[in-house]
């Protein structure tokens, strides 16, 4: 994925599935660096965490 993207995603109104490394994420917002965003793992735990934009895979 790329940060126009990660841009639109966060824009939209739309629930837009996306995943890191085959788990199905949340993303929260796009981080200062502009090459990383924080996500939330969808799932019980509601994990947080900071990953590469690189890494998202939009299903």
């Amino acid at each position: 994925m790329d940060v126009n993207r990660v841009k639109q995603i966060l824009s939209s109104s739309a629930e837009i599935e996306v995943t890191y490394h085959g788990a199905s994420v949340w993303i929260d917002k796009l981080n200062e660096d502009g090459s990383t965003v924080t996500v939330n793992l969808r799932g019980p735990l509601d994990e947080q965490t900071t990953v590469p934009i690189s890494e998202l895979v939009e299903e």
